[in-house]
């Protein structure tokens, strides 16, 4: 059962010093973006960036885990103004690491792809009128129909939907707007597709990875590589592509739900906190 964030964080916090916070000491705070960090417009709220930068300057490891493309998610830690070592990118499919040397300051990490031809086929049939994307190894998206600037970031094309199918794909996304969610759902339900992961976003939203990449699988590579244990990782979402994420978080860790996370999301959290209206990341993040 999910707990409140002001009462289910006192038995994890640490005492960091932020001049040499070894790893044993310091958290991995895991960020969603989209519902968690910033608003349907785009924006960051004051109080929620300048925690974050508070619970960096003392040692910790904050990092972005999002369903978001390479492209679109790199100019919000321009935005936080943080420089985490990873970024998992694309819901765990694209891993970032920190280059100097590197056109944005990140290059390619881990890459995870798939054929995408044989899921397109199903969803096309059961869903005619819906628009695709597909995200390729290099983190950039060829696409049917205008998608949400948030989703595509720079260096995009529209193609027709038969050149979707030889690409090779880190994920494929679906948006059905003729759909509400319960039908949507129902249709997803129906698809049978194998060998492949997605999860549900918002208004009637598909994202589809390679078979067992998700969020957890691109963080628990970050935190291997950072040597930070278990008990030490936290992770804030709002969405169904966090729900994995969870699950690996709060095995031995801290899973947030923001306040307005769907019922399933924040059952699968170890706590909530406020929402995104009310600054939830911050107040989450206060407890540490």
């Amino acid at each position: 059962m999910s707990g409140d964030v002001t009462d289910a964080g006192a038995a994890g916090r640490a005492s960091v010093d932020p001049d040499s916070a070894a790893p044993a000491q310091r958290w991995l705070v895991a960020l969603d973006i989209d519902g968690t960090v910033l608003h349907e417009d785009g924006s960051l709220s004051d109080i929620v960036g300048a925690e974050v930068r508070r619970v960096v300057a003392e040692g910790n490891e904050v990092m972005l885990a999002t369903g978001r493309s390479v492209s679109s998610t790199l100019p919000v830690l321009q935005l936080l103004d943080i420089a985490p070592e990873y970024v998992v990118c694309a819901n765990g499919a694209i891993t970032m690491k920190r280059d100097p040397e590197a056109p944005l300051g990140y290059r390619q990490e881990h890459v995870e792809i798939f054929d995408p031809g044989p899921v397109l086929t199903t969803i096309k049939a059961h869903l005619a009128d819906a628009l695709f994307a597909v995200e390729d190894a290099h983190g950039h998206f060829l696409y049917t129909e205008s998608f949400p600037d948030s989703v595509l970031g720079s260096g995009n094309r529209q193609v027709a939907f038969e050149e979707l199918l030889g690409i090779e794909a880190t994920r494929v996304v679906v948006i059905s707007p003729d759909h509400d969610m319960e039908d949507f759902l129902a249709v997803v339900d129906r698809m049978g597709l194998h060998r492949v992961s997605y999860s549900i976003g918002w208004t009637a939203w598909l994202d589809i990875a390679p078979d067992g990449v998700n969020k957890a699988t691109g963080l628990e590579r970050v935190r291997e590589h950072l040597g930070i244990p278990r008990t030490h990782v936290m992770a804030i979402g709002d969405g169904r592509n966090d729900v994995d994420m969870f699950r690996w978080a709060g095995a031995e860790g801290r899973a947030v739900a923001m306040g307005q996370a769907p019922a399933d999301v924040i059952a699968a959290s170890t706590e909530t906190t406020s929402t995104l209206d009310a600054d939830g990341v911050a107040a989450a993040l206060s407890t540490l």
